[in-house]
């Protein structure tokens, strides 16, 4: 975690804020942007469009997006390190801002859901997922929503290739349909909290 010494430098929050921030994993860059390890990028974007936010501003190596959404002061960020660093940008802004762990709900894929299962937790291990292994780490906390968007593992030996593809032609309409069932989701965990947001989605 950031020093105090570092808080105070970056006019860091002195109080709780009730912010909830929401993080969508990804990796920077035209490269990947419609990969398969991008489907939390692509959440959070598709999801401040559909609330009239942009990515606007940059802070803490991230791009953010902020707003008021269903009542809720609401901060999207896409971490611009790469996928296993992403705990840097996500640790700075969870400390500046001083956002409690049940405020922060972090989007990203997985490859152990079939493609197009979305599973929401309240907290959890990284389950081998690097961005969230960075996460955990830095901000110090498990106890942290999650939701996780499936991208399938058709074979075993070729994940790298896998998660860093786009999504074939004949998945793309279902994915599509995914990323606005992510979107209604991440709209009642703000809403309506997390017990009903898994109960109506997972």
């Amino acid at each position: 975690m950031p020093s105090l010494r570092w808080l105070l430098r970056h006019g860091a929050a002195t109080a709780p804020t009730n912010i909830k921030l929401i993080v969508g994993l990804g990796n920077p860059g035209t490269r990947y942007a419609r990969s398969r390890h991008n489907v939390g990028f692509i959440i959070a974007e598709r999801f401040a469009h559909a609330h009239g936010l942009r990515f606007a501003r940059k802070r803490f190596n991230a791009e953010i997006a902020e707003g008021s959404i269903a009542g809720a002061r609401v901060l999207i960020a896409k971490p611009q390190t790469f996928m296993n660093l992403s705990g840097d940008a996500v640790g700075k802004l969870f400390a500046f801002y001083k956002i409690a762990p049940a405020d922060l709900l972090v989007v990203y894929d997985d490859l152990d859901l079939p493609l197009g299962k979305m599973r929401l937790r309240p907290k959890g291990s990284a389950g081998g997922h690097h961005g969230m292994e960075s996460i955990i780490a830095r901000v110090g906390a498990s106890d942290f929503a999650r939701l996780r968007v499936g991208i399938g593992r058709p074979n075993p030996d070729a994940d790298i290739d896998h998660v860093l593809g786009t999504f074939d032609h004949d998945e793309r309409a279902l994915m599509d349909e995914t990323f606005a069932r992510a979107g209604e989701a991440i709209e009642m965990w703000l809403r309506d909290g997390i017990d009903a947001a898994m109960n109506r989605f997972n």
